[in-house]
């Protein structure tokens, strides 16, 4: 017989809310840094010079082909071993969320670039232009206003990613959970409640992105 009577404020407090918060600001800062870093790997790739799209594109396509959690855990297990001391898990999952990331996000940003029109490009560089700032005036402001749903999207799937952590004993949502379920002894209960908070946080994320496609669409 489930028994959800354990679950009070205080277990929420003491236990659900220190993992939410780092669930929350890893995906921030992920998509941040992932978003800056995707740009910046998206415009090697898309420079037309060999030396800058080789090296994105086999870090972007390599990045791709492995799995997160491989990923999590190499830079958990060997970064300390190469540096010669342990750089805790939670740093270790900002750092790998961030290069991981950056791929997928650099992926979406190439398409979003390749979707605005080959005559504004051209309409900057006649108004004398050069490529820097036709890219940062004329091109990827509209590219990112496009691109804002996908974007939001694999917002959700990162923050979803974020349980990932657990493996590597960060304290996240589903770890507080589970050290809640442990410790008070509802280990099922305390599952149910963590699939529960994640289906309501990603269903609501996912709400308000179609409501931001329809918005978006009106405008075009």
């Amino acid at each position: 017989m489930l028994d959800f009577s354990f679950f009070t404020g205080e277990v929420f407090r003491g236990y659900i809310l220190q993992g939410l918060y780092f669930s929350l600001a890893l995906t921030a800062v992920s998509t941040l840094g992932g978003t800056v870093f995707g740009t910046v790997l998206a415009l090697m790739r898309l420079s037309g010079k060999g030396f800058l799209a080789w090296p994105a594109t086999v870090y972007v396509n390599g990045m791709r082909s492995i799995p997160l959690l491989m990923v999590l855990l190499w830079f958990f297990l060997l970064v300390p071993f190469i540096i010669g001391r342990p750089i805790g898990a939670e740093l270790t999952a900002v750092i790998t969320f961030i290069a991981f990331e950056a791929a997928y996000f650099s992926e979406i940003v190439r398409a979003g670039i390749q979707s605005i029109a080959r005559g504004q490009i051209f309409a900057g560089q006649a108004l004398g232009m050069s490529y820097g700032q036709n890219m940062r005036l004329v091109i990827l402001p509209q590219a990112f206003r496009n691109m804002t749903p996908v974007f939001l999207t694999q917002t959700i799937i990162l923050f979803q990613d974020t349980s990932l952590v657990y493996i590597i004993t960060a304290h996240d949502l589903l770890h507080g959970f589970t050290v809640a379920g442990n410790n008070l002894s509802h280990p099922r209960e305390s599952f149910i409640l963590a699939a529960v908070f994640y289906f309501v946080i990603c269903f609501s994320l996912s709400w308000a992105v179609k409501k931001l496609q329809a918005k978006i669409a009106i405008i075009r």
